[in-house]
């Protein structure tokens, strides 16, 4: 199981348009979602893959773009404000091969969006304040991925996974912290993780349980810049 719980022109990548040459779901759908009454608890899926199906429900423009680009925290993102306001969320959901990765998805989700929303956006890497997941001292404690998976996930407090990416559980950090966390270990691959911590005490708990520390960093990280989007999807 990969699971993560993160579209008719072009998309600009700097100044170089990628159109055609880009990886696209075989069958796909965007749709924009009716209004809620002020209030309604919404079950926002940011992102699910598993065995060629993908689907995003409940996110804005602005989450589905973090998806596609692997960014870590909605302030690698600049736009139009609706991009990022609740009032305007999607479901998305696309079918490809079962044999195809998760990282072969995001430029498909990415490809997605530029065709169904027409949206146009450029990286311009943007110098932020961040902490940065690095080894403790001691080394990190890290236990192989599990081979058959119940799914990666989590709330403030505690996150499990059978098969998690360390970029993905700074992408939760950053989440429910509300501080922009990167994984800057360099260590590739899943791991089986389970981390608990209580409010103030997640620097002891990463530490104490998967042998990583929190580091403060400034420096320049990949942002994008939304040039231009429409809300409402082209055909399906």
């Amino acid at each position: 199981m990969k699971t993560l719980c993160a579209g008719l022109l072009m998309l600009c990548v700097g100044n170089t348009p990628v159109g055609s040459q880009q990886p696209e779901f075989d069958v796909a759908t965007v749709k924009v979602l009716p209004p809620v009454p002020f209030g309604t608890n919404l079950t926002i899926n940011i992102g699910a893959y598993r065995n060629g199906s993908f689907s995003m429900n409940n996110v804005t423009l602005g989450e589905a773009l973090q998806f596609a680009y692997a960014l870590v925290s909605q302030d690698q993102i600049s736009g139009p404000d609706w991009i990022k306001s609740r009032d305007t969320r999607y479901e998305i959901v696309g079918k490809t091969s079962p044999d195809v990765e998760l990282p072969q998805v995001r430029p498909m989700v990415a490809a997605l969006l530029a065709a169904r929303l027409r949206v146009i956006a450029r990286h311009q890497p943007k110098t932020v304040s961040f902490l940065a997941i690095v080894p403790a001292k001691g080394g990190p404690n890290l236990q192989p991925a599990d081979p058959n998976p119940q799914g990666n996930g989590g709330a403030p407090g505690r996150i499990a996974g059978g098969q998690m990416p360390l970029s993905f559980l700074a992408s939760l950090l950053s989440r429910f912290e509300e501080q922009l966390i990167v994984d800057k270990t360099g260590l590739t691959g899943r791991f089986q993780l389970k981390l608990e911590w209580m409010p103030g005490e997640l620097p002891t708990a990463l530490e104490e349980q998967l042998g990583l520390r929190l580091e403060p960093r400034r420096e320049p990280l990949d942002a994008i810049v939304v040039e231009r989007a429409d809300k409402t999807p082209g055909d399906n």
